[in-house]
C-alpha cells in the first residue's frame, strides 16, 4: 500500500446525490479495496491501481476552513468516493480535523463509512444539530464479506459501532447495498431484526452497480449466483419485501440513487 501525502485547491464539491448539497473526501484511493466498488470507474482510475494506493489531502482542513466563511450552508457528505475512515485516517486524523471545521459553522452531515472507527469522533458529530452516519452492510456473513470485502471492519464490529453512535443520539441508517447474492428472502426478516436492534433508523437498500470490469470480478467469486447479481427482479424482491418488514417496525425504506 503506497500512501501519499498530497495538497488539494478545493475541499467541498457540489454534490449531485440526493439529499446532499457537496461532497467532501479527505483521501484519494481506498485501503478497503472492495471488489465491486465502482469509483475506480467514476475516477477514471485502472482497476488494477484501485486499493494500491493513498493520496491523502493533507491541507484539506485549512482549505475548508476557507471556504465555509463563503458557502451557503448546506449537507456534506463524507465520503462520496472513499471512506472518511479507512485506516489511514488514524494516523492522518483528516476526517476528524474537517469535522472540527464544519462544526463551526454547523453545516449538516452525513457521513457513510464501513469502519468502526467513527466511534472515535462521536463527541464532534453528536455535536451538530442534524449529523446522520450510514453503515454499508451488504450481508450479515462475514466469511462471504471477507470475499468481497477483505480490509473494511467486520460486520460485527459495524453493528456494534452503529448501536453505539445511536445510543449516542445519532441517526445511524444502514448502506444495505450491495446486496449480496446469496441473500434468500427468507434471511431478510432476521436482518431487518439485526439492523434495527443495533439502532438503524433507516435503511438504504442498493444492488451491484455492474461499471465495466466489476461483473467480470463478481462472476469469479460467486460463479454460481451470477444470474442474481445481474437480475432485476432479484432486487426488487428483495426491496419490496425489505420494505414490506421495515413498515411493521416504523423504519424508512429507500432505494439508493
Amino acid at each position: 500500500m503506497k500512501i501519499r501525502e498530497i495538497s488539494c485547491k478545493t475541499a467541498l464539491s457540489p454534490s449531485s446525490l440526493p439529499g446532499l448539497d457537496y461532497s467532501l473526501n479527505p483521501y484519494r484511493g481506498c485501503q478497503h479495496n472492495c471488489a465491486y466498488c465502482y469509483v475506480p470507474n467514476i475516477l477514471r482510475i485502472p482497476r488494477t491501481e484501485w486499493g494500491l494506493f493513498v493520496e491523502a489531502k493533507i491541507n484539506i482542513p485549512v482549505i475548508l476552513s476557507k471556504e465555509l466563511k463563503n458557502k451557503k450552508p448546506g449537507t456534506v457528505g463524507i465520503s462520496t468516493v472513499t471512506d472518511p475512515y479507512q485506516p489511514v485516517e488514524n494516523k492522518y486524523k483528516l476526517t476528524r480535523y474537517c469535522l472540527e471545521q464544519l462544526l463551526k459553522y454547523d453545516f449538516h452531515i452525513c457521513i457513510q463509512t464501513k469502519s468502526s472507527l467513527v466511534t472515535r469522533d462521536i463527541d464532534l458529530i453528536s455535536n451538530f444539530s442534524k449529523s446522520e452516519i450510514m453503515f454499508s452492510i451488504g450481508t450479515l456473513n462475514d466469511a462471504e464479506r471477507k470475499m468481497l470485502e477483505l480490509y473494511p471492519s467486520s460486520i460485527d464490529e459495524r453493528l456494534a459501532a452503529m448501536k453505539t453512535c445511536s445510543d449516542a443520539g445519532i441517526k445511524t441508517t444502514v448502506f444495505f447495498g450491495p446486496v449480496y447474492p446469496t441473500i434468500k428472502i427468507e434471511d431478510l426478516e432476521k436482518i431487518v431484526d439485526i439492523f434495527v436492534g443495533n439502532g438503524a433508523k433507516e435503511i438504504m437498500v442498493d444492488n451491484f452497480n455492474l461499471k465495466p470490469g466489476i461483473f467480470d470480478v463478481l462472476e469469479k467469486i460467486f460463479p454460481n449466483h451470477k444470474d442474481l447479481i445481474k437480475s432485476t427482479y432479484y432486487f426488487k424482491k428483495i426491496f419490496e419485501e425489505t420494505d414490506r418488514l421495515c413498515k411493521e417496525k416504523n423504519i424508512q425504506v429507500v432505494t439508493a440513487f
